[in-house]
């Protein structure tokens, strides 16, 4: 079977694909009445992934065939989430546990939950709320030590007297407030912990009961799946374990899956329609590392003993002297060791600089970049040239390959700016985020028919694959971005020009590697 992960569709896949498009866009009048309904066009229109599994075996209620270059192919749809509340639509898998049923577990202890929410927004509406002392007197009394002129002493004590009366009052009245706001601050405090609770307890008993199968005919829990850890909300419920599961329940062997986006993208994430994507490391991948158990996955073309060979052998050494060294890196390198043991950059050039004290990476390439990188090959270089990047006195150039030309109407040259964050449920995806994303900026110009210039000002991950592909960037992914757009030989990127300080002579100093594509 594919790899969900790293995978391009294969004709059964795309011929199952293509007929689901043609249903959900209304062409085909043999599907379900509900793939025209308004409520259910509508939604799925918002933005929905969808998926197709070929499988073999006997048919089923929901499996489907179709024919490629001669031959009969069943496959199963589904998809991701629910549709106007429902997991349940008929033509698609169902959920692994329907938890919607409107009188059900879940919905009862969900509306427990959702009381509890009223009441706290109530209550600190309430509390911070204005609330003056009294009516009449919101502030602190007046009071006025000092006889006034033509005041009797007998005028002055009764003065006095009510004046402290006033105070005393007043103080009385605030410590009641100020009790009163304490109590109301506990009340809230107890309410959270309680809903934290009821929270904790519902989210354990939802994923005890989404029991998953693997291709042994085992079955875990999605807890002890994660060896006891809560799984991110909605674990379980995407097309990849939906679609396994309905198999291994009905006896059908997976040959091969796909997963495509239909409808508008989200404002944070890249979705482009019809775009196919792989599985979220998230959310599935742990769910499927154990239910692919037992079957014969295709392994990561890019994770193999050969491969690491093969980009050793094309790290090119383009300048060296006693502080620096500018190397060519290939695409598919790490820069930097990540929990595999893969080749990276920095294993490299400790074999090439065993005995430096230097840290040696001073900036990285994302692994499906290629091009310029600059070795720091003493302690003192590294610190400077770390001192270059953080005052942007180092200039990089890219140049791209987008997946189709810029259209007319996008200016040629431009700066987009949208502050970005890791998708903490998908890493290392990124994704646009106003409130909680940091800074990042680059600067893009047209050089041919589909050919970018592009110029990161800040040194965000995947900065420059997101600024491209996102529709409030050029919404035009690189070519060959696996992560925001299509798979293809490569990532059409390359780092190309790098211009710094020598740090030890202050020369000027400025690379070019011409993009091997």
């Amino acid at each position: 079977m594919n790899n969900p992960f790293y995978y391009t569709p294969s004709e059964e896949c795309r011929a199952a694909v293509h007929e689901l498009i043609e249903w959900l866009s209304g062409e085909r009048s043999t599907f379900c009445d509900h793939l025209v309904d308004t409520a259910f066009r509508a939604e799925i229109d918002k933005g929905k992934m969808f998926g197709v599994l070929i499988v073999e075996g006997e048919e089923t209620a929901l499996t489907r065939n179709i024919s490629v270059h001669g031959k009969q192919f069943h496959y199963l749809a589904g998809y991701s989430g629910q549709i106007c509340s429902r997991s349940d639509w008929p033509e698609f898998v169902p959920a692994v546990f329907d938890y919607l049923q409107p009188n059900g577990y879940f919905k009862q202890h969900e509306e427990e939950i959702t009381q509890l929410n009223d009441e706290i927004n109530n209550e600190t509406a309430s509390l911070l709320a204005d609330k003056p002392l009294t009516p009449n007197t919101p502030h602190l009394p007046p009071s006025d030590k000092r006889k006034r002129e033509g005041e009797s002493d007998e005028d002055y004590i009764r003065r006095r007297q009510f004046e402290n009366a006033e105070l005393h009052r007043w103080k009385l009245r605030q410590r009641k407030i100020e009790e009163e706001k304490k109590a109301a601050e506990n009340h809230i405090t107890s309410l959270k912990t309680l809903r934290r609770q009821k929270s904790d307890a519902l989210q354990r008993w939802l994923f005890h009961h989404f029991l998953m199968l693997n291709g042994r005919g085992e079955s875990q829990d999605l807890i002890a799946i994660r060896d006891g850890e809560i799984p991110p909300a909605g674990s379980g419920e995407c097309c990849e374990p939906k679609l396994l599961q309905y198999a291994f329940q009905h006896g059908l062997h997976p040959v091969s899956m796909a997963m495509f986006w239909w409808g508008e993208s989200p404002r944070s994430e890249i979705r482009h329609h019809l775009q196919f994507y792989p599985a979220c490391n998230g959310k599935c991948k742990p769910i499927l590392r154990w239910m692919l158990q037992g079957i014969d996955v295709d392994a990561n073309p890019l994770e193999s003993k050969e491969e690491d060979e093969r980009l050793a052998a094309q790290l090119k050494i383009i300048y060296e002297d006693d502080d620096i060294c500018v190397i060519c890196k290939p695409a598919g390198m790490l820069s930097v060791p990540g929990k595999s043991e893969r080749v990276s950059v920095q294993s490299l050039m400790q074999q090439r600089y065993p005995d430096n004290e230097s840290p040696l990476i001073v900036h990285r390439l994302d692994m499906a970049t290629s091009g310029l990188m600059v070795i720091a090959k003493t302690l003192e270089v590294y610190h400077n040239l770390q001192q270059q990047f953080a005052k942007h006195e180092i200039s990089k150039r890219y140049v791209a390959v987008l997946s189709k030309p810029l259209p007319k109407d996008v200016p040629q040259e431009g700066t987009i700016s949208l502050p970005l964050r890791p998708d903490l449920d998908d890493r290392p995806r990124q994704v646009v985020d106003d409130d909680y994303g940091r800074e990042a900026v680059s600067i893009y110009k047209k050089v041919a028919n589909d050919r970018l210039w592009l110029w990161p000002k800040t040194g965000r991950t995947h900065q420059l694959r997101v600024h491209c592909a996102h529709q409030l960037g050029l919404n035009d992914p690189i070519k060959g971005d696996s992560l925001y757009g299509t798979p293809s030989t490569r990532l059409y990127l390359h780092a190309e020009q790098l211009t710094f300080q020598h740090p030890t002579n202050g020369r000027q100093m400025s690379f070019t590697a011409k993009a091997p594509f």
